[in-house]
């Protein structure tokens, strides 16, 4: 699977808005019934068409599964990317992405559950996801690691990575059980240790 893959895309503005409207019943359908309890019924119920028109845009459910994993990660990449286009350093940039994701997220409460279940439905899409989420990650710490502002004795892909899980496991605990963005406490307990773990040793130049 590549992000270059779409099914059907529309080029009329109608068009477009019905595969939209699509697209976020199924992200309401799959991460309340999972996979194997969806239908197309339903999603095409909750979008307002008609069941016919969700194969003019989608040959079957998993296709649409599919694409709706591509869009969320399309729209968190993009939404993260806006955010930290303007941060002054790296660090910076770590807190308003963290805070970035776990808004995002608070709004997309399904992601979890999609993309856990993206594992089982189609492995190469739950591959994809995490790749393509780590790759700008590693440029941007490649850049910050250049520029002497983190630590240089961990590869950028592990410490992509390892940042990745922290932000997962911190959205999960709070999004997912308490049904909020954690609290401030909470970012700052965090960045503290993220703050910890990336400060350039003394001595170690870029």
């Amino acid at each position: 699977m590549t992000d270059e893959h779409r099914d059907y895309q529309p080029v009329t503005e109608r068009g477009k808005a019905t595969r939209l409207a699509l697209l976020t019943a199924a992200e309401e359908v799959f991460g309340e019934f999972s996979y194997d309890g969806a239908s197309v019924a339903e999603i095409t119920r909750r979008a307002g068409v008609a069941q016919g028109t969700f194969y003019q845009y989608f040959p079957d459910k998993k296709a649409a599964f599919i694409e709706l994993v591509h869009q969320l990660n399309h729209v968190l990449r993009r939404t993260i990317a806006e955010a930290i286009a303007d941060a002054p350093n790296r660090l910076a940039a770590e807190r308003i992405g963290f805070v970035t994701f776990f808004n995002y997220v608070e709004r997309h409460k399904s992601l979890y559950r999609i993309i856990r279940e993206c594992e089982f439905v189609d492995n190469d899409t739950y591959r994809w996801h995490y790749t393509v989420l780590s790759k700008g990650y590693v440029e941007g710490l490649k850049r910050a690691q250049a520029d002497g502002e983190i630590r240089t004795e961990i590869s950028p892909d592990t410490l992509a990575w390892i940042l990745m899980g922290i932000a997962e496991s911190a959205g999960g605990r709070w999004v997912l059980w308490d049904g909020t963005a954690p609290p401030d406490q909470g970012v700052d307990e965090i960045m503290q240790f993220i703050q910890c773990a990336l400060a350039p040793v003394e001595g170690s130049g870029p």
